[in-house]
């Protein structure tokens, strides 16, 4: 178990909790000023998966019912707030506030990493939040979805950095940033070469990525004598996780490209 923090330590943390508090309030503000309530009426659950199949290259999420019950969830969820006339914008910015507050009980460690644990998952509920609420508010924009993606690497730095606070090898979680980006990118450029959506589902999927960290930081919470080694061997698992989904993606993007290649 890690020792009690220092008295400076403490200090900082402090300044970090209130730090959050004004950053916390500021969104509150700029949420309730902004708002906007949609000039026409919310779609009911059938309309929202209409939309999402619009925004998803036409991929009727009623086909799947792992699809179609996560979508009920945040349709329900979402609502309330594009009633509201909620920014999907200012969702996604919220979603970084939520992901740096795992910090702090991160920092703390123990069973406080339990929580950090939980604030990650929550943080990935939230993401799909804005572009639930883009969708049922007719306000997907492409400033939008370049937001989204650049705010979900963000995230993805403070989830790898609270599971080094908690005793993670930091050069582990450097290669596993490094791989988050990798997929990401090799996802980019494939579309930017003429493959289009590559709808291959690899081990390395963001999803993927959010469950490991989580159960990482919640099991180091659990078992805070064996806190340091089990942040540890989570970062390890992720980047073979990530490994085996870049070779996914490779082959995948390979076949698509050879094939636009031959027409």
């Amino acid at each position: 178990m890690r020792p009690p923090a220092a008295p400076e330590g403490a200090a900082v943390l402090v300044e970090l909790a209130i730090g959050m508090v004004v950053v916390g309030a500021v969104l509150v503000l700029g949420t309730l000023l902004s708002g906007t309530r949609p000039s026409e009426p919310v779609p009911d659950l059938e309309g929202y998966y209409d939309r999402w199949r619009d925004l998803h290259g036409g991929h009727d999420p009623r086909a799947s019912v792992w699809v179609r019950g996560w979508l009920r969830l945040t349709y329900r969820l979402s609502r309330p707030l594009a009633v509201l006339g909620v920014k999907p914008d200012l969702l996604t910015l919220w979603t970084v506030w939520i992901s740096a507050l795992a910090l702090i009980p991160a920092a703390i460690g123990g069973p406080w990493a339990i929580l950090a644990g939980l604030i990650v998952v929550l943080s990935a509920v939230g993401d799909t939040l804005d572009g639930a609420v883009a969708a049922l508010t007719d306000r997907a924009t492409r400033f939008g979805y370049v937001l989204d993606s650049l705010v979900d690497r963000v995230n993805e730095v403070l989830f790898l950095g609270a599971v080094v606070l908690v005793g993670g090898l930091p050069v582990l979680a450097v290669i596993a940033g490094g791989l988050f980006l990798l997929h990401d990118y090799l996802r980019a450029r494939a579309a930017g070469a003429g493959a289009g959506e590559v709808a291959t589902v690899t081990l390395g999927e963001r999803a993927n990525r959010v469950i490991i960290l989580a159960l990482s930081l919640g099991l180091a919470g659990a078992v805070p004598m064996l806190q340091a080694t089990i942040a540890t061997l989570g970062l390890a698992i992720m980047i073979l996780l990530m490994a085996a989904g870049l070779g996914q993606l490779l082959v995948a993007i390979r076949a698509l490209l050879t094939t636009h290649d031959a027409t």
